[in-house]
């Protein structure tokens, strides 16, 4: 199988490896496709705690395709089944990962339609952690990929959804998915607005988090939904103890909890509460995947998501 190689940081070369044996309660996938997630970017530009080359595959963690091969101990699956799966060497033609960790992907969502499931998995997740109510007012502050879906499923939920970015091409999807207001951060109306009673931080910086504090009410929910991986963070503790804020860090590291995710997210694009085809902006071969990162690192406008897919 060929599978992508990071050597050094921004090189990534394609390489021939022999295809991963599935283990006793493991399943092989022949990807169709992965998706690339901001949280692999660092790794991609390079910092001086990691090492190189990577394992072929990696840092893929937004895989799906079909079963290949299902190891002994494997009941319930069976190679041909169409799958989203939680894995970790997905920029590949195939990976392996527990059965427990796929979820079937049914015919409905249709057969060529890419479905990078983790990150569906993280804001289904968020939302269940924060317990969202209809008729919440809910602020999104970063309206990239995640912090989109987070909008679409606020909104579906019967919250009043204000959505905020930098960025005109998030805005106006925000608006379409079903946000009452878009902004963007300084705008002074912004701030003006009556506190709200859920915020999800999605970036991961500093000052969003600061925008994120400041909007949310009394006794409201502020979420951290964005992966702060690059160091410390300080926080307004007055403003924080002032207004007795709940604060949430919506991130799973239980592999169940991501799969329970997953299902749920599944069902809710069945449903048609989340649509995930006009997020996933950028489409790419795995011989393409370098111009991939490139490109979500670079964010240009009309840019939300990238994945490759072999069709």
């Amino acid at each position: 199988m060929r599978a992508a190689v990071l050597s050094a940081p921004r090189e990534l070369v394609l390489a021939e490896c022999p295809p991963p044996d599935p283990g006793p309660r493991e399943v092989r996938v022949r990807l169709e496709g992965a998706g690339i997630c901001a949280s692999e970017l660092p790794l991609w530009e390079g910092r001086e705690w990691f090492r190189y080359p990577r394992d072929p595959g990696e840092p893929g963690h937004e895989g799906w395709g079909r079963i290949d091969a299902v190891g002994g101990q494997v009941a319930n699956l069976r190679a041909g089944q169409r799958v989203a799966v939680i894995s970790h060497r997905a920029h590949a033609e195939m990976d392996v990962a527990e059965a427990a960790h796929v979820v079937l992907l049914p015919d409905a969502l249709g057969h060529g339609s890419p479905f990078p499931g983790e990150p569906f998995a993280c804001a289904v997740n968020a939302m269940r952690r924060v317990a969202v109510q209809p008729g919440e007012r809910v602020a999104v502050v970063g309206c990239g990929f995640l912090g989109l879906v987070l909008v679409q499923l606020s909104a579906a939920s019967g919250c009043e959804v204000a959505a905020i970015s930098r960025r005109t091409t998030a805005l106006e999807l925000a608006r379409g998915s079903g946000a009452a207001s878009a902004w963007r951060p300084g705008e002074r109306s912004l701030e003006r607005q009556r506190p709200f009673d859920v915020v999800f931080e999605v970036t991961g910086h500093q000052e969003p988090l600061d925008l994120a504090a400041r909007l949310t009410r009394v006794r409201g929910r502020l979420v951290i939904a964005g992966y702060h991986q690059d160091g410390r963070r300080s926080v307004d503790m007055q403003l924080w103890n002032w207004r007795g804020l709940d604060v949430i860090n919506a991130h799973e590291r239980d592999p169940a909890a991501y799969v329970a995710g997953l299902r749920e997210a599944v069902a809710a694009v069945e449903s048609g509460r989340l649509d995930p085809g006009p997020l996933l902006t950028h489409r790419y071969r795995l011989e393409e995947l370098a111009e991939a990162y490139r490109i979500s690192a670079a964010r240009p406008e009309g840019f939300i998501k990238a994945v490759w897919c072999d069709a």
